[in-house]
């Protein structure tokens, strides 16, 4: 079965739940005919991935996991992941990103309904990452939503929020039948689509981004841009550039068979020898004995 692409960037769908109120910045739908580098979301920020068909791997903070069809993860703050298709059966995805903004006291649902979404909301807030088969048939869901994200027929905004709350609610139904597979972090309160275009720009930018671009894209003074970097990932603009990089360079010298020089230039190095000092320091090793030692002959 062939899914249509969905890609609905800067959403404005707030779903209250329980003492929380979800704030959906991303639904999107693709097939990975290339892999998907190491990244990290904020502290501030949760993403649901559901694989209707294909195979792949990903890799949680250091650990593999294998991809099949109905197969749904959640990567959540701090979780460094990356997503490896199989060239010869893609993997299919249905992504949602969202913010989970609370604790919101006031907002508290004394109701049956409303004690029953914090119990939820206690459980998802827990769980930063969870992978595991779908036992809750979400897949209706997913291509209902899809439906809806595409035809947009009027009545389709409370629509969608309604199928996407049904979707978390069965995403932490899945939690329920085993342990989460890491300890849980801490809940910070958090933005808003900055954070989007933040993870975008890092991900997609890194070899030219600066510090004033990402502020002429998020609207922000460069003073405003480095506190926002340091509230939500602890660390400055340069040191979270440079994680980019070097994920990207890892990724490179992996899956491809450009020359290091070929891949320091391509991540945004001026000279080799900056990148090579750059690598070890992050790596410890040199790119050449990186490459050497997960390609193994």
């Amino acid at each position: 079965m062939i899914f249509p692409p969905i890609r609905m960037d800067h959403m404005d769908v707030k779903i209250p739940f329980g003492d929380l109120m979800l704030n959906i910045l991303y639904v999107r739908f693709g097939y990975f005919y290339c892999s998907m580098q190491e990244h990290v979301h904020s502290n501030k920020s949760y993403e649901m991935h559901f694989i209707p068909q294909g195979q792949g791997t990903l890799v949680a903070n250091g650990k593999r996991y294998p991809i099949s069809a109905n197969t749904l993860f959640m990567t959540g703050p701090d979780v460094a992941h990356e997503q490896i298709t199989n060239p010869e059966d893609p993997m299919a995805e249905y992504c949602i990103c969202f913010e989970v903004i609370g604790n919101i006291a006031s907002m508290a649902d004394k109701t049956a309904k409303g004690q029953d979404l914090a119990h939820l909301a206690g459980i998802l807030t827990r769980t930063p990452f969870w992978i595991g088969q779908d036992t809750q048939q979400m897949l209706p869901l997913f291509e209902q939503l899809a439906h809806e994200t595409k035809y947009q027929y009027i009545g389709y905004y409370s629509i969608i929020a309604g199928i996407i709350e049904q979707i978390i609610i069965k995403l932490v139904r899945n939690y329920t039948s085993n342990q989460p597979s890491i300890h849980p972090v801490n809940l910070k309160t958090l933005d808003d689509n900055r954070l989007v275009i933040i993870e975008s720009s890092f991900l997609g930018d890194y070899a030219s981004i600066t510090l004033h671009s990402l502020a002429d894209k998020l609207g922000l003074s460069v003073r405003q841009t480095e506190r926002t970097l340091q509230s939500h990932y602890g660390v400055s603009f340069t040191k979270k550039r440079q994680q980019a990089r070097m994920s990207a360079a890892a990724y490179f010298l992996v899956t491809t068979q450009m020359s290091v020089s070929r891949i320091a230039e391509q991540t945004g190095f001026k000279t080799l020898e900056h990148f090579n000092q750059t690598f070890k320091k992050h790596y410890g090793i040199t790119p050449t004995a990186y490459r050497d030692h997960q390609n193994p002959s």
